[in-house]
Parts: structure tokens; C-alpha cells; sequence
């Protein structure tokens, strides 16, 4: 049996953002309990020249809806990257998923060779499809939850492996 590239993608960008979702709610819920300010959290970071909370999730985000997008051949919607709060993030992550879940699968399926061509910064990088979404698109969604998991329980948020991964 083999698993198509829809089956590889959207459904796993939903569950992780679904995840991280749930994750927010519970930084919400802390840091009103502890009397912390949101934007202590929103702006935190684990390392100087790392990026804040804030932009991890805006990243992932990014990085999800691009993959959809370039696959599909769909566009991708816009964001300002201005969100401050934890509704802010909330409304982001929901605004992806609702995209995502726009995409019809037979805009994903058979796209394993489609060229991507993805400008970073000064780097321009080609995949094929495949390789997009396993070495470009998904390493980065995990990296930026995980970073924004790892900036919560830095600060002491309750939250454990299954909050990452989400109830099986």
C-alpha cells in the first residue's frame, strides 16, 4: 500500500498545528494563572540570535501554507507577521488550517516530481515535490513547534511529549 503525497502533507500540517494550537491554549491558561504578561511569553526566545516565540509560530505557519501552496498550485494567503498575542497566534494558526483544508487532494497527489523552486533569504533551492515536503517542509514545521514547545517549557508551561504529538 502506498501513501500519497496528500495523505503526507495536509493532514499531517493540520495535526501539528492542531497541536500547537492546543499547546497556546494552554500558555494562555499560565500565564493568566501566573500573572505573566502574554507578551513575556510572545517574545521570548531560547538563544540571543534565535527567533521569539511569536515568529516560530508565524514561521510554521508559513512554512505549511507554502507546501500547500506550491504543491497544489494554489496561492498561498498573506499575512503581516504583527500578532502579539496569543488570540493573535490563535487566529493565525486557525487562517492556516482553514487553507489547508481548502486544498483538494487531487492538487497534491502525483506532484512527487513537480519542480519546486523556493527562495530563502539569499538561497534559492529546487526540489522535486517529494523531496520538498520530506526534506524541506516537514523538518521545518517540527523544528519551529518543537522551538516554540521548547521557549514554553523553558518558562515553565506544564506540557509534555504527547502535547507535541498530539493523542494518537
Amino acid at each position: 500500500m502506498s501513501i500519497s503525497m496528500y495523505e503526507f502533507s495536509i493532514p499531517v500540517f493540520v495535526r501539528y498545528l492542531n497541536n500547537l494550537s492546543a499547546i497556546l491554549t494552554k500558555a494562555a491558561a499560565y500565564a493568566a494563572d501566573k500573572q505573566i504578561q502574554e507578551s513575556v511569553l510572545i517574545t521570548d526566545r531560547l538563544y540571543p540570535n534565535m527567533f521569539p516565540l511569536a515568529r516560530q509560530i508565524q514561521i510554521a505557519c508559513d512554512v505549511v501554507k507554502g507546501a500547500g501552496a506550491r504543491l497544489s498550485g494554489m496561492e498561498a494567503p498573506k499575512y503581516e507577521d504583527n500578532e502579539a498575542t496569543f488570540d493573535e497566534l490563535q487566529t493565525r494558526i486557525t487562517n492556516t488550517i482553514a487553507f489547508l483544508q481548502s486544498v483538494p487532494a487531487d492538487k497534491i497527489n502525483g506532484t512527487e516530481d513537480k519542480e519546486i523552486v523556493l527562495q530563502a533569504g539569499p538561497n534559492e533551492f529546487k526540489f522535486k515535490g517529494s523531496d520538498y515536503l520530506k526534506l524541506w517542509a516537514l523538518p521545518n514545521l517540527y523544528f519551529h513547534v518543537t522551538t516554540t514547545y521548547n521557549i514554553l517549557r523553558h518558562n515553565g508551561l506544564d506540557i509534555g511529549k504527547m502535547d507535541f504529538l498530539g493523542a494518537p
